[in-house]
């Protein structure tokens, strides 16, 4: 089990854990590490930049619903494995946000006229080493919950 606390690109304290669990048993975010015949599987959002899936759960939704339905909105991903890779907590100035992170096997990938809030899919053969200084990539991807998820998925499933 890992349990790690940093901060964040924003200079938030984050909690990061591999524990069934830890910070809350029903979390409204997901975040899902995602894979599509051997390449990482991200999204690009208009604003923020590269970024693996991920949103909030909606009411009666679990938050594994929510990561599958979050891959087929911003990828067209269809998702065949889903796996809880941990939790983390970002304690903002404003609020508290926690978020499930998933590692997802997806079997499909479907073009669509609407990827929601994104441009849709893009396909990497693997995460640079240069993800915090590039501008290319969203905010979400510049601290330690990418490389200690990724860790974790390489760890259990390669």
């Amino acid at each position: 089990m890992v349990t790690k606390e940093f901060t964040d690109f924003y200079n938030n304290l984050v909690s990061f854990s591999t524990a069934d669990h830890p910070f809350s048993k029903s979390p409204k975010h997901v975040w899902v590490i995602s894979q599509y015949l051997g390449n990482w599987l991200l999204t690009i959002h208009p604003s923020r930049g590269l970024e693996f899936p991920g949103g909030k759960v909606e009411e009666g939704e679990a938050p594994s619903e929510a990561a599958k339905r979050e891959v087929f909105e911003e990828t067209g991903g269809i998702v065949s494995e889903l796996h809880y890779i941990g939790q983390y907590k970002v304690e903002g100035k404003s609020e508290v946000v926690i978020k499930n992170v998933y590692f997802a096997v997806v079997e499909d990938l479907i073009s669509k006229k609407n990827y929601f809030e994104t441009k849709g899919p893009k396909l990497l053969k693997k995460i640079p080493t240069n993800v915090r200084t590039n501008d290319q990539y969203s905010f979400i991807m510049k601290d330690d919950v990418l490389e200690l998820s990724i860790k974790e998925v390489n760890r259990r499933f390669f």
